[in-house]
């Protein structure tokens, strides 16, 4: 919970509730604060010819036995400040929002006035993601919380961890209205962005011109906009962001926004490499590393289920694999509760709506973090692609397997390279960023992590060759465990020929022919 004088934040919402209600009518203004449980009150609506409304969660109040008038409606647009793009006002150093209904020729029919308040202590739920440094992405559905949660994030990175942190507030709802932003944010700088449509080059300016730790934004909703997160985040600033969308799987199938999670794209395989891969032609991949390492659904208030590592996520999802992500849920006594869930395989499924989805190659070989230092992150996935190899790019060297850069990048001995070998990465030299290069160099990585499987697997490749070629018509394999033998076998069904086990144990071994 927030550690402070509960009383204090208990009155200074309190104050804020009332600069709303003075910017009510009087006689409406009197009758909301005639109301119980004020501290659950969600919103106020006004629409011209209606009686008046207050809305908490289960209940509603009509706040006047009259209609609302044109005259009610000018009152309280003149209490609070202007309008924007979005058609949205606020009240200076608070955090409500009040939001117009226009009729065609432009003229406010109608308010929405909603209740703003700063919760203290909703981020300790994933303290320990946002204090990893790591980029994080909230998705949640309207009204569960998502801006509040921002808005925490920003003070304790801000007050508690000391960094640099701007938030970049299209519609005021982070930092409130006004030129000064409300204390919420703590010591959190805001840029203010004067219509909806500039705020991707606000997000650029903010990195630019400011020099921040971190930057945090509101609903990131259109290809600018995630095409900017994607620039901020390859400068090695940290990004804490919200965006349209309810889960992954809304986030993968969403053509302009599927760019935060690396982005999909539809491959279409030689009739060699779909035969290998045992798939259709064309299949489904990851186009790029995603923006954000960490995605956080909310599920409900103090509910979240999170996936660490978005790129293995997104990858295991195209692969048609169960994703089980952590949920975590805050009792009523403040203590965390981890659980894991079930898998799922719910956005697998939507996606195999799309396109056939992969199986997983190499035997099931484990995915390799890499850090590419200096290289091009498209041709690293593309020369592990060529090699069969599952790679995952990782922004930091401590998260990664192996590191791979070049030879005068390896020999200038930068700090990341040092404590990446300080801290027993391998590292391995391209003699240039072409993707032969970086293929041979990959290849250098599977030749360290072939382990008997991989042996196994690669023998009955070269026998399948050889059956399929005429050289042979019947060859037998080394023997191999039940599990490396169930390996064989698939792999001889997937190029259309015919095998068998034979022998006993421990020199049981699959033999191959037409």
């Amino acid at each position: 919970m927030f550690r402070g004088n509960g009383g204090d934040v208990t009155v200074q919402q309190s104050d804020e509730l009332e600069a709303l209600l003075r910017g009510l009518p009087p006689d409406i203004a009197q009758r909301v604060r005639a109301l119980e449980g004020l501290d659950g009150l969600l919103e106020i609506v006004m629409d011209l010819g209606r009686l008046p409304e207050a809305r908490f969660a289960g209940r509603e109040e009509t706040l006047a036995r009259r209609e609302v008038s044109a005259e009610d409606l000018a009152y309280v647009i003149s209490h609070i400040g202007q309008f924007g793009g979005d058609n949205r006002a606020g009240i200076e150093r608070t955090l409500h929002r009040i939001s117009a209904l226009r009729n065609r020729a432009g003229k406010v029919v109608g308010l929405t006035l909603r209740v703003g308040r700063a919760v203290y202590g909703t981020m300790e739920i994933i303290r320990d993601v946002v204090e990893a440094g790591r980029s994080i992405l909230l998705l949640g559905r309207p009204g569960v919380g998502k801006t509040t949660l921002l808005r925490e994030v920003a003070r304790v990175l801000a007050d508690e961890m000391g960094k640099r942190v701007v938030i970049v507030d299209t519609s005021n709802e982070i930092a409130g209205d006004g030129d000064i932003p409300h204390p919420g944010i703590g010591r959190a700088r805001r840029m203010q962005v004067a219509t909806p449509s500039l705020q991707h080059a606000v997000m650029i300016e903010a990195v630019e011109n400011h020099m921040p730790e971190v930057v945090v934004i509101d609903e990131i909703g259109t290809e600018q906009e995630a095409a900017a997160a994607r620039t901020i985040a390859e400068r090695g600033v940290q990004l804490i962001a919200t965006a349209h969308g309810n889960t992954l799987e809304n986030l993968m199938l969403n053509p302009t926004l599927s760019d935060l999670v690396g982005g999909i794209q539809t491959v279409t395989l030689s009739d060699e490499e779909a035969r290998r891969r045992g798939t259709q032609k064309s299949v489904l991949e990851r186009k790029a590393p995603p923006t954000f390492q960490v995605l956080v659904e909310i599920q409900a208030y103090q509910r979240v289920a999170l996936y660490y590592d978005v790129a293995q996520t997104v990858d295991a999802v195209l692969l048609g694999m169960p994703v089980a992500p952590e949920i975590r849920e805050r009792d009523p006594g403040g203590q965390v509760q981890v659980s894991t869930s079930a898998p799922t395989r719910t956005a697998s499924e939507a996606v195999e709506r799309r396109s056939t989805p992969r199986l997983p190659i190499e035997g099931g070989r484990e995915t390799v973090k890499v850090y590419p230092f200096g290289l091009s992150w498209t041709r690293v996935e593309d020369a592990a692609r060529g090699l069969g190899m599952p790679v995952a790019i990782v922004r930091e060297p401590e998260d990664a397997d192996v590191v791979i850069t070049l030879k005068n990048y390896y020999r200038r001995k930068t700090p990341r390279l040092r404590n990446a070998e300080s801290s027993g990465i391998p590292i391995y030299i391209a003699r240039s960023n072409s993707s032969t290069q970086i293929a041979s160099a990959l290849a250098s990585v599977i030749e360290l992590r072939r382990g008997p499987e991989d042996k196994a697997l690669e023998e009955a490749r070269e026998a399948i060759e050889q059956v399929v070629g005429g050289q042979s018509g019947e060859i037998e394999l080394a023997p191999q465990n039940a599990y490396v033998r169930k390996l064989q076998h698939e792999l001889v069904e997937r190029a259309n020929l015919s095998s068998r086990s034979t022998g006993h144990e421990p020199y049981r071994r699959v033999q191959i022919y037409r």
